[in-house]
Formats: C-alpha cells, sequence, structure tokens
C-alpha cells in the first residue's frame, strides 16, 4: 500500500471482499470497519433499523465485543431481562436485552413466545469459545433459525472467532445454516485491525448512504489492514491447512489427554473443534452450557498455567480461555509442550 488511510474505496478493499463473498456465498454485500466489536455493533443496529423492533436476544456464555447492550448476563429468571455485567452501563440499555441459555430448547422456545414479536435479531457464536469451548448441537442451531425465521426475527451468526479458522466456508458451511448477517473480526486481516459485517443484499441496503441506517469509520477498511487481509486469504485458498490443522489438533490434544490421565490428580476433558481446544478440569463429560463448567476450574487451571509457565510454554492465563493452534506451530513446538506436560501435571497438587 501506498498510504495509511484514504477515507474512500480502494482496489485492496474490493480485493478483500471479493474474497469473502467467494469464499461465503451468504455474504451477498459486505461493509468493513475495524474491530469485530464494531462489526457486531453495527449489524445490531443495522437489525434494528431493518426490522423496527428493539429487543436483541443472545446467550449466556456467548461474547460480542465490548458493546453496552451485549456485556450483560441473565437475570434470575427464564425469559427476564438482561443486567448490566460491567460498571458504566445503563440498565436501561440492558433491558432491551434478552439472554437466553444455550443448549436449551424449552427456554428458547419460551423465549420467542414470550417476546418473539420485539425482538429485531438473536446473534450467537456458532462455535461458542469466549468462556470455555461451548459445543452446541447442530439442532439447538436449527431450531434457532427456525425461530427467528417464523418470527421475522433476524439470525446474526457471530464469527469473529470461528470465521476463517475452523473452515473456509465457517460454520456456516459446517452446520448447513443460513444466517441472515454474519460479523467478523482481525482474523480477515490476518491479524490487523478489522472487522466485518455483511449478509443478504436487501438487508445491507439499509445502511446510509443508501438506507436509513448510520454507520461510518475514518479508518474503516484503510489499505494495510484490506491489503494484508487479501494476501492472507489468497494463501489460505492457495494452501487449504484446514484438514492438516485439524489432524494436528486431534493429535496433539490425544497426547496431552494421556498425560493428564496419567499424572493429574483429578480427571480432565479436553473439548476439541479442528484446531482449538479447550481443558476442563474434574470433568469428563461434554460442556454445552456455562453453568456445567466445574467449580474447581479456575483453581486447578492456575495450577497448570503457572506450571506451564515455569516450563517455557504459554498457555492462556484463564481456565475459561481456549487454545488455538496455527500454521506456525511446529511438531517441534509442540512435542516441547508434551515434554513439559509431563512434569507439570506431576506437580499439580488437590
Amino acid at each position: 500500500s501506498k498510504g495509511w488511510s484514504y477515507g474512500a474505496a480502494e482496489r485492496y478493499s474490493l480485493e478483500l471482499a471479493e474474497d469473502l463473498i467467494e469464499a461465503i456465498p451468504l455474504l451477498e454485500q459486505v461493509r468493513f470497519v475495524s474491530s469485530g466489536t464494531e462489526a457486531v455493533m453495527s449489524a445490531i443496529r443495522l437489525a434494528r433499523g431493518y426490522t423496527g423492533r428493539n429487543l436483541i436476544l443472545k446467550f449466556d456464555g456467548c461474547y460480542h465485543g465490548h458493546v453496552d447492550s451485549l456485556l450483560v448476563r441473565a437475570g434470575s429468571g427464564l425469559a427476564e431481562m438482561a443486567s448490566p455485567d460491567s460498571a458504566g452501563i445503563s440498565v436501561q440499555t440492558a433491558y432491551e436485552t434478552l439472554v437466553c441459555p444455550l443448549d436449551d430448547d424449552a427456554a428458547l422456545e419460551k423465549l420467542f413466545e414470550l417476546h418473539g414479536d420485539k425482538i429485531a435479531a438473536a446473534i450467537i457464536e456458532p462455535l461458542p469459545a469466549n468462556n470455555g469451548l461451548l459445543l452446541q448441537r447442530d439442532e439447538y442451531l436449527k431450531k434457532l433459525e427456525t425461530l427467528c425465521k417464523k418470527h421475522g426475527s433476524l439470525l446474526i451468526f457471530d464469527e469473529v472467532i470461528s470465521g476463517f479458522r475452523v473452515g473456509l466456508g465457517g460454520m456456516t458451511a459446517i452446520t448447513g445454516i443460513k444466517p441472515d448477517l454474519l460479523t467478523y473480526g482481525k482474523i480477515i486481516g490476518g491479524g490487523m485491525p478489522v472487522g466485518a459485517y455483511g449478509g443478504r443484499k436487501e438487508i445491507m441496503e439499509k445502511i446510509a448512504p443508501m438506507g436509513p441506517v448510520y454507520q461510518a469509520g475514518t479508518l474503516s477498511a484503510n489499505p494495510v489492514a484490506m491489503h494484508a487481509g487479501h494476501a492472507m486469504l489468497k494463501k489460505i485458498v492457495r494452501e487449504n491447512p484446514y484438514a492438516k490443522l485439524a489432524e494436528t489438533g486431534e493429535w496433539f490434544t490425544a497426547e496431552l489427554q494421556k498425560r493428564a490421565d496419567q499424572f493429574l490428580p483429578f480427571p480432565v476433558h479436553y473439548q476439541k473443534f479442528g484446531s482449538i481446544s479447550w481443558m476442563v478440569c474434574n470433568g469428563k463429560d461434554n460442556v454445552r452450557r456455562i453453568e456445567q463448567i466445574p467449580a474447581e476450574q479456575k483453581a486447578y487451571y492456575a495450577q497448570i498455567f503457572h506450571g506451564f509457565l515455569g516450563q517455557g510454554v504459554y498457555f492462556a492465563p484463564s481456565g475459561y480461555e481456549v487454545g488455538f493452534l496455527s500454521t506456525a506451530h511446529t511438531k517441534a513446538d509442540l512435542e516441547q509442550v508434551l515434554k513439559a506436560a509431563e512434569t507439570v501435571f506431576k506437580g499439580v497438587k488437590i
């Protein structure tokens, strides 16, 4: 690129948009912003502008950036309005958000029964990976799609984490579900500050200047991020690393599981999806909802984290964060981790 920001459409933004649309046909039109949070914020505004409704349905355990209306958790009742999860968020803002438990068909149906005609959109991580790796049943996601269509609500897939990480077509290609809007983050820019949202043409045309929904940003679609994203996506298409990453992830977590079973004083279960994995401490079953995460997760994982750090291996510091493999990780890197795991696991106490 010959400049940092032009404030106008240029070659690289058009090339990256074409890359995204070719990979994900559901993206009939796409709009660039500077972060995943901005992408979600803009998609929510667009959904409200398109439907003329105010309520947004999110799911407990899914994170969608630091958007005020989505940085909330459920109240004590099934269909209560949400309460703020951070200082600085007004109760009035939180009241426009409904929160549903993941993997709970009855709760989902009840929320739509009570509020369906007021819900502008339901937003979900189809592969929730911000509070552990909460693998969802395809049937649950399909039910959400069906209820959205029935009640005239838009379905938004937040693929900031899963998009272009689990496969070229993301979770839409894997599940066969067709959301109305999708959101993406830094992955599409090769790690540069960038985000995007897109979907059906009739919805996207509600954005200014063609429609009444305002959204703009000085550094949106800046040529540096656009060029980086275009180069990265060309490399992904050319090399198609996903099968190899999934194979490596399967081997790596299986080897970690063997060492955990042999040396740790409590049961461990590795949940995984492709190159993404998460260690569940003191548990053996699949975890689909945050309340199913064992109470000991934080304390037990803290020992493991500090043990690996002492061996020169840096995992995510929180027991609720997932791990990612990339093409940059070599076999030697992973074997070093496995060697350290024996020492670390032997030293864990309860």
